[in-house]
């Protein structure tokens, strides 16, 4: 055996005995194998960019900006503590993918029996669904907005995403990296254009990116948990244990497996880091334009609204800012919607080992989500209102199921037994339990703050 190869056969013989993960992708992306660093560094960027767009879905926009609007700058360091705890967690999926030539589905699946399996794939499915939710309504909220479409056509429409995709995929994996790229850069330009107009105190900024004590009161935890819950998605856990696999690369050579590893890494962090701005941006927005009418801007629409209200943003207001707004949040619902259909393909593939056709996949992973939305827009109304407030809950829901991926994440990388020489240097597996038992105690701190009052 060479020097530089693989000295655990676990490690070398790792390949999912259910198939590669999204097997239509996987290794197809040709990578260099000399060159500078910025020359690898492009060839590898890009599956960041599409783990870091659930970092600024719409569940997000609604959790950060109505922050802001209710608490000023306070949550900031929710949004900054939230995005360091996502580069620990996604570094972790990347290289389980890259190692172990496995997602986190699979993973976890095949280290459990049958039935345990289910009810993981269950739970994680839940989250898939609150995930989706986010993505949908927002996604179906812009397009009321933009053209006056009812709100229920609106979310039908978005079920077409799955043929998008399906045309993307067939393109190749790079022209679905660029468009994401591209969806993000508008998103980024329209709220720094909205920032810059605001004039935010940045000096209160920089206070609040330390941690404050009121952020444990009840009102202020809700938002910071549906904060966590919108920027730490659980979902891209799994998509990023996915597409790290996409890169052709030696896996009988250590040299680059930690190469792919290292070039992994800059481009989720530096996407990761991407996204912490946009999240700040919405609510520092949020803060300088809304605050003090908190109470009375709880949807999407409320929002829209208000950057053409004087009484309420000042001179800036207009009907253009409004319709930034409304592009802006199609743009982050449709590039949601395409990770959230190839993270659906993943858990199911991975958690059930079904094989079904490309189209039927994705189908169905979009119908799974779509029901949900439809029954409470027909029970409760298609509403702005009652969208948004589902939406608000599904973000808290999603931090109430992320330690349910991160536990096994955190187990897997740091077993030798799966990762061989890579596995987790001691200081990240113990900070990562760690987060993960703080995390846990906060939710169910939360559920108790939410359920005692109706026993009073």
């Amino acid at each position: 055996m060479a020097k530089d190869s693989v000295k655990d056969p676990s490690v070398a013989n790792a390949q999912a005995t259910d198939g590669p993960s999204l097997a239509e992708i996987n290794s197809t992306v040709e990578v260099p194998q000399g060159g500078g660093f910025l020359r690898k560094l492009m060839a590898w960027s890009g599956p960041g960019a599409l783990v870091a767009v659930g970092y600024m879905d719409p569940g997000n926009w609604i959790t950060s900006i109505v922050g802001g609007a209710q608490y000023r700058y306070l949550l900031i360091s929710v949004i900054l503590v939230s995005s360091l705890i996502a580069m620990l967690l996604q570094y972790m999926a990347a290289k389980l993918g890259i190692v172990a030539q496995k997602d986190l589905a699979q993973m976890t699946r095949d280290s459990t029996n049958k039935w345990i399996g289910y009810i993981l794939w269950f739970m994680t499915e839940l989250a898939i669904m609150a995930t989706e939710m986010a993505e949908v309504i927002g996604a179906a909220i812009a397009i009321h907005l933009l053209f006056g479409l009812p709100l229920l056509w609106g979310v039908i429409i978005t079920a077409l995403d799955v043929l998008l995709l399906l045309l993307l995929m067939k393109l190749g994996f790079r022209k679905i990296e660029a468009i994401v790229v591209t969806l993000i850069a508008v998103i980024l330009l329209v709220f720094l254009y909205m920032a810059v107009l605001a004039k935010p105190d940045m000096g209160e900024v920089a206070v609040n990116l330390v941690p404050h004590s009121d952020i444990l009161k009840h009102g202020q935890l809700m938002l910071a948990l549906g904060i966590v819950g919108a920027t730490v998605m659980p979902h891209n856990l799994y998509l990023h244990s996915s597409i790290s696999q996409t890169r052709k690369i030696d896996r009988s050579s250590n040299k680059s497996i930690k190469e792919a590893i290292r070039f992994t890494t800059w481009d989720s962090n530096i996407q990761l880091t991407g996204a912490f701005v946009v999240n700040s941006l919405l609510l520092i927005v949020g803060a300088a334009l809304f605050f003090g009418h908190g109470s009375d801007l709880e949807a999407f629409g409320d929002l829209f609204n208000a950057l053409n209200n004087k009484e309420i943003v000042g001179a800036i207001a207009s009907p253009v800012l409004s319709m930034l707004f409304a592009v802006a949040l199609l743009a982050s619902g449709q590039n949601s919607t395409i990770t959230g259909t190839l993270t659906g393909q993943i858990i199911m593939e991975g958690y059930t080992h079904w094989h079904l056709p490309m189209w039927l996949q994705r189908l169905l992973t979009r119908g799974i989500a779509l029901i949900p939305i439809v029954i409470f827009a027909i029970v409760f109304g298609a509403t702005e209102g009652a969208l948004d407030k589902l939406l608000v809950y599904s973000q808290v829901f999603l931090s109430v199921a992320l330690p349910f991926s991160m536990f096994p994440l955190i187990y897997f990388t740091s077993s030798k037994k799966y990762m061989g020489e890579f596995v987790n240097p001691k200081w990240a597996t113990w900070l990562g339990y760690a987060i993960s038992v703080i995390l846990t105690g906060l939710n169910i701190q939360l559920i108790f703050n939410t359920v005692a009052p109706l026993f009073k």
